[in-house]
């Protein structure tokens, strides 16, 4: 699998909001992307140039705003969808079609990384679907996501809801386009793509048979999760590789803030962690590393399992190693050998920066001695003010749990949902937020001890322990006994 023979790098899965004050420091929130590592330095191009031409690329014309009836609310604009029909047993003998609801990124490789649906297509003989999120990739109404962020108009119709119709009318529009009306549709995502899968199958019901969603933390929200939960699991994950790691990462950031206070001490600390720029602040080191570790810990993937890459490097260190100099030597493992390392500034990712400023404003934070950290509670008065800086208003944080829920899921879900796989790995930091016990006999959870973000729905590799084989092995069987049962229902209704 490529993904895991890429470097990590330590900052691009975090999304920085900047302050007003110098005495306050940014509130860093880890990203959702299931593929972190596979689109690293991918060069820029269109998918019909990246994909084997099984895979054809076509636009929908799509709704702005599904929800209001102003003249402005019909305009439309280009949304990307990508088609592989090449295992399809087609239309007559009503084959399933397979969705991948794309996330918080384009959509150009996503083909070649969910090896979930294109490992399975033979066997369902399944029609593919991959769509791009709006605002993401090629699917951005009236220009550059830069230009619509800065638009207060057009950024309002960026959010989940509108996107789940987004996924809800091109899905009806391909079924009408292949005639394919009984063709059961089963919708796959993974990690906010997860959560979108999930929430599609609880609100477009008559759209798709079932969901898997991988790696989705829909209990992030609204304190149902601690917000530590995610850094607590990193810290496991560290710990459980190396005590001595681990008790060398919680040691060192005091070291550095003491360093950073003396004369020079900022050059000091750039130049022992060889830094392509001066440092303003000891946070701007010691958020990069909480980065470093916390993409470790979430992309802790087989055969390279990069949390012991990075302890292997600190451990590794010569005897008698200043502390400073042996968490640089985790650095050097988990990224390799660089002229100079690179720390971002400011604020990153804009589309999902929107997001999390507006709707997806997950509360994760740690406190004093909770974790191997050091503290960062999530403060919701300064992230709000941080919102308002960049793009005018606030967040709202309750906005998830009252038109998806989320609050005791099992009493709301056991009678009223079906037919959705929630899977997770427990060395996922998010799998903190995500549903860890079966809901009924059709909303079901599938996790292993071991797993990652997002692992299961990678491509099958001769390198795969026995536990994710089987993880995957038992998902196919449930989406296999959703569609016997479909099938089942169909001809019934037809006598």
């Amino acid at each position: 699998m490529e993904f895991i023979t890429l470097v990590i790098q330590c900052f691009s899965l975090l999304i920085l909001f900047s302050t007003t004050s110098l005495s306050e420091t940014p509130h860093t929130i880890p990203r959702l992307t299931p593929f972190y590592r596979s689109n690293l330095r991918r060069p820029e191009s269109s998918s019909s140039d990246i994909l084997p031409p099984e895979f054809r690329t076509y636009y929908y014309h799509q709704t702005l705003d599904h929800f209001n009836y102003r003249p402005q609310s019909y305009a439309t604009f280009k949304q990307r969808y990508i088609v592989n029909s090449k295992f399809w047993g087609g239309a007559k003998s009503n084959s399933p079609i397979f969705a991948w609801l794309g996330a918080e990124s384009p959509i150009d490789y996503d083909p070649l990384d969910v090896g979930f649906l294109t490992d399975n297509a033979s066997r369902f003989k399944a029609l593919l679907i991959y769509i791009e999120h709006r605002y993401y990739g090629e699917s951005i109404p009236f220009g550059t996501t830069e230009k619509v962020l800065e638009n207060d108009n057009i950024r309002g119709y960026f959010n989940s809801a509108q996107a789940l119709a987004d996924y809800a009318e091109v899905l009806l529009y391909i079924k009408k386009k292949y005639s394919a009306q009984d063709s059961p549709i089963i919708v796959v995502g993974g990690s906010y793509g997860g959560m979108l899968a999930s929430w599609f199958r609880l609100k477009y019901p008559h759209v798709a048979l079932g969901a898997l969603a991988s790696s989705a933390p829909i209990l992030y929200f609204d304190n149902i999760t601690p917000q530590n939960g995610y850094y607590s699991i990193v810290t496991k994950d560290f710990r459980e590789v190396s005590e001595s790691c681990y008790q060398t990462i919680r040691k060192s950031w005091s070291i550095m803030d003491k360093i950073a206070s003396k004369p020079n001490g900022l050059s000091i600390l750039s130049r022992k962690f060889k830094l392509c720029q001066d440092l303003n602040s000891s946070w701007e080191l010691k958020d990069y590393l909480v980065g470093c570790y916390s993409i470790a810990a979430q992309y802790d993937t087989p055969p390279e399992y990069p949390v012991t890459e990075v302890c292997g490097g600190i451990d590794g260190a010569p005897k008698g190693a200043h502390i400073l100099d042996r968490i640089f030597a985790g650095v050097f493992a988990s990224e390799g050998n660089q002229s100079c390392y690179s720390i971002p500034t400011g604020t990153a990712i804009w589309g999902w920066s929107w997001q999390s400023c507006s709707e997806m404003a997950f509360p994760i934070g740690r406190g004093d001695g909770d974790t191997m950290f050091f503290p960062a509670p999530f403060n919701l008065q300064q992230f709000s003010k941080n919102c308002i800086n960049l793009f005018g208003v606030p967040p709202r944080p309750h906005w998830i749990t009252t038109y998806y829920g989320g609050q005791d899921i099992k009493l709301v879900l056991n009678k009223f949902g079906s037919n959705i796989i929630f899977s997770n790995g427990l060395r996922d930091p998010f799998s903190s937020g995500g549903v860890l016990e079966n809901i009924s006999d059709t909303i079901l959870a599938v996790y292993t001890r071991n797993g990652s973000h997002c692992l299961d729905i990678l491509g099958e590799s001769k390198t795969d322990p026995d536990w994710l084989t089987e993880q995957r092995k038992r998902e196919v069987e449930i989406i296999r006994r959703w569609i016997t049962k479909y099938y089942a229902d169909l001809q019934a209704l037809k006598k």
